[in-house]
């Protein structure tokens, strides 16, 4: 179960590349994901969720902008794998799997930037505009966001 989370946090990466880490984040602060004494403890940091929050926030705003670009293109699509593998890692280090997680983080990431961008796409091309595309995505990435937290 523990690898299947790690996956679908990676997918959410893709979708949103802050919203994943935010969610871990929350949840090692709340207590539902033990990362005392593992390198990712940071993320249960006092104001780690907060600066994350902020961050995934600015985030969703941005992605909406008619200037940002795509999520394929390499720096966009490094970021979401790292945030990906980051979470995931996140995951595994809690279930004393560190690295185990990191790699099944990494290639939910790949899955979910890849096939959030096709799906994406052809919701905007069925709707005829991206905005709600990209609000139905926002929204998906959250709720699979707290899915996972709550099965941790």
């Amino acid at each position: 179960m523990i690898l299947v989370l790690a996956f679908m946090i990676g997918c959410v990466s893709g979708l949103r590349a802050l919203t994943a880490p935010t969610a871990m984040s929350w949840a090692a602060r709340l207590g539902f994901l033990k990362l005392a004494g593992t390198p990712l403890a940071f993320l249960g940091y006092a104001a780690t969720p907060y600066i994350l929050t902020v961050l995934a926030l600015g985030e969703l705003v941005n992605d909406k902008l008619p200037n940002t670009p795509s999520r394929k293109i390499p720096p966009q699509f490094i970021t979401r794998v790292v945030t990906g593998a980051l979470s995931g890692g996140a995951i595994g280090a809690s279930a004393g799997m560190l690295w185990v997680g990191v790699l099944i983080g990494a290639l939910g990431a790949v899955a979910g930037t890849l096939g959030g961008s096709a799906l994406r796409g052809a919701m905007a091309k069925a709707l005829g505009n991206d905005l709600p595309a990209a609000l139905i995505e926002d929204a998906v990435a959250i709720v699979l966001s707290i899915l996972i937290v709550t099965r941790l």
